[in-house]
């Protein structure tokens, strides 16, 4: 290996350390770098790669393997011996850390008791094991030779330890030797029985009759990985007793631990007896709140979204859904909910325990505007923008403006604060004129009333006045049907409304598992201009169910009915009624097209509504599990009456990806009534 200079050695033997007396001056480093940058130079860097060897230890290569491991054994157990036993390990170590051969020897005289050990993990306690190694390419043989070559009579000298760390790469193979390790597992271990036992606040609440302590004793069996008749396996024993403790800690007492727990194994009968007993600790209970991070907003309105009062049991569910409704509150960026449960403070103030607050709130103004596009309403521009306190009222007024080649709508909301029982009090406004091939709809709403939000769940009761108006924009056919349906029509309806949304879903944003239920109901009284005047009822539902199939497929399916119910000479608003067909209703035809017609031919809105979707999904590749591919069938239309309902039929393949500047869906769907395909899209970002 090259070396420095004799005198760049020296100097930097003097002058390597730190400070102090003697610390070289700003002039003597400026010379050495001189010195070392003349070196490199008339070296080349071909000198300077062994110094950064040297130093180096991620450069060193490992050590060819000495033996070839293999393993028989049944599929399920391989991986566990190959990736575990010490005898895999060798071929990990570096070339310096070569093991001479009497450790090797060491290690695979080991190998059965520490198979065994491996297999009782997986529940095998009477598992036979062998190992058989080739005959070994003697090292102490090639001594021998070495010492007294072509005298196969001559005593062998001493042999030095045989350290197989040699560099020579065909020695190396000359002494690779196979180690077989032969298993028969025999039957595996069962559990025979499972015992929990409790003690504490826990078994006292039992025995005084608490309903509540008794229901969560007498569930906590079913709680367990492990259930008798099934195989005992260490990682599943491990994770029923955490799966305990979750349990009995999600129910208030936080501070619960086991106390004890034994699995009692007859490797004779093959059965596992497990027994556990939890300490369960006190009971915890809601005490004060304390509140941190508040800048503009009131204590109250956080103390309304906790759901709870003083004195209540502290359980999980509690917690998680007080910081949920935090989070949705639409008034803070971060919110977090934490105990410190102390069974000793507990103990002094009768068990309740300080629930710690931590929020981060949202910008008091902030605004957005973005751009998108879908084969529904073409390209779309929108402009948003929210007050969460003006003039320091507790109100979120919310604005919005949309401005697209079809939809052109602008609305504006003003909330209060959440109050008791998460009520807000809402006043509504919004504007939105709607063209399809056919017509145009312009619409006028004004909304009064209250809305509930949880994570689970959306409540929404107003009075709605509407005013909406319509108008043709395909030529007449004849006098008659001009006669008849010239000019534009216009209707006006005051109703009562109460809309619901029930949720249980495993991602709000990327759903793939649950179900989400939408109910609307409303009635009112609908005056048409120039028409009769008459009661109307509206009732709308939607369903969508999420479930995974397995082996990455996953399934979506939609039900969507709705009806409009009034005498026949009775007008109702054009936007009160029911259109089909496009995205997110029947693919494979034009936005609001499966809709009845006027005498000009013109699509109205129907009275009744029916669609249907049936969707199956997967990742397209591994590497990118951001983009899926479906196929899809959709049937359905709104129609006048259902008497005269007739299903339209599309189906297609389309592609899913959350895109970094949002999400994008491309479906090319087949409308089997027009026979013709249709490209459906949507993408959109946000700034």
């Amino acid at each position: 290996m090259t070396m420095l200079p004799p005198r760049a050695r020296r100097r930097l033997a003097v002058h390597g350390g730190g400070g102090g007396p003697g610390r070289p001056s700003a002039a003597w480093w400026a010379l050495l770098g001189l010195v070392m940058s003349g070196w490199l130079l008339t070296s080349g860097c071909s000198q300077v790669q062994p110094l950064i060897a040297a130093f180096d230890t991620t450069a060193r290569p490992t050590a060819p393997p000495l033996i070839d491991l293999k393993v028989d054994a049944p599929d399920a157990l391989k991986p566990l011996l190959e990736k575990h036993l010490d005898l895999a390990r060798l071929g990990l170590l570096r070339s310096d850390e070569t093991p001479s051969a009497g450790e090797i020897n060491r290690l695979i005289a080991a190998a059965p008791a520490q198979a065994r050990e491996l297999l009782q993990t997986e529940g095998y306690f009477d598992a036979q094991v062998t190992v058989q190694r080739s005959p070994l390419p003697s090292i102490e043989a090639g001594a021998r030779a070495a010492a007294a070559p072509g005298d196969s009579a001559a005593s062998p000298a001493p042999a030095a330890p045989a350290s197989v760390a040699d560099d020579d790469p065909a020695l190396r193979r000359d002494r690779l030797q196979v180690v077989r390790v032969t298993v028969v597992p025999g039957d595996p271990t069962q559990v025979g029985a499972l015992q929990i036992r409790t003690e504490g606040e826990l078994q006292a609440r039992v025995e005084r009759g608490d309903v509540d302590a008794i229901a969560l004793q007498h569930g906590l069996a079913a709680v367990s990985t492990l259930q008798p008749g099934m195989v005992f396996r260490n990682p599943d024993w491990s994770a029923s007793k955490q799966a305990l403790q979750a349990r009995v800690r999600a129910a208030g007492y936080a501070a619960v631990r086991i106390q004890d727990s034994r699995a009692a194994v007859d490797a004779t009968a093959r059965t596992a007896q497990l027994r556990v007993l939890l300490d369960s600790g006190p009971l915890f209970l809601t005490g004060p709140l304390q509140i941190s991070g508040l800048q503009h907003h009131d204590e109250q309105t956080v103390r309304n979204l906790a759901g709870f009062e003083a004195g209540e049991p502290l359980t999980e569910t509690r917690l998680l859904d007080f910081q949920d409704r935090l989070q949705a509150a639409r008034l803070f960026q971060a919110a977090t909910v934490t105990i410190e449960p102390d069974p000793q403070t507990a103990a002094e103030t009768a068990g309740t325990t300080p629930v710690r607050v931590r929020l981060v709130e949202l910008p008091l103004q902030q605004a957005t505007v973005g751009v998108g596009v879908t084969s529904n309403s073409g390209a779309r521009a929108t402009a948003e923008h929210t007050h969460r306190r003006p003039f320091d009222w507790p109100v979120i007024a919310y604005n919005k403006l949309e401005y697209g080649q079809r939809i052109q709508k602008f609305s504006s909301d003003i909330q209060t604060h959440p109050g008791p029982r998460f009520f807000r009090n809402l006043l509504g406004l919004q504007i939105e004129h709607d063209q399809s091939a056919t017509d145009t709809v312009l619409s006028q709403q004004l909304r009064l009333g209250r809305t509930q939000d949880t994570p689970r769940s959306e409540r929404l009761q107003f009075v709605e006045l509407l005013r909406s108006r319509r108008e043709a924009l395909t030529p007449l056919a004849s006098d008659a049907a001009q006669s008849a349906d010239s000019g534009p029509s216009t209707a006006t309806a005051l109703s009562i409304n109460a809309h619901q949304v029930w949720r249980d879903l495993d991602s709000v944003l990327l759903p793939t598992r649950g179900w989400v239920l939408s109910v609307q109901g409303g009635v009112g009284e609908s005056t048409s201009h120039g028409g009769a005047t008459g009661p109307f009822t509206r009732l709308y539902t939607r369903m969508t169910g999420y479930l995974p199939l397995g082996g990455q497929w996953y399934s979506q399916a939609r039900l969507e009915v709705g009806s409009v119910l009034h005498r026949g000479e009775v007008e109702v608003p054009d936007s009160l009624g029911f259109r089909a067909g496009g995205e997110d209703s029947v693919r494979g035809y034009g936005y609001r097209e499966l809709a009845p017609t006027d005498a000009s031919g013109a699509t109205i809105s129907g009275d009744v509504l029916l669609t249907t979707s049936l969707e199956l999904a997967r990742p397209i590749m591994a590497s990118m599990p951001s983009v899926w591919g479906a196929v899809f069938i959709d049937a359905g239309r709104a129609a006048k009456r259902w008497t005269s309902f007739t299903p339209a039929l599309g189906y297609g393949v389309g592609v899913r990806w959350r895109s970094p500047i949002g999400p994008l869906r491309v479906d090319l769907a087949y409308g089997d009534e027009v026979k013709r395909f249709r490209l459906h899209f949507s993408v959109g970002i946000t700034f």
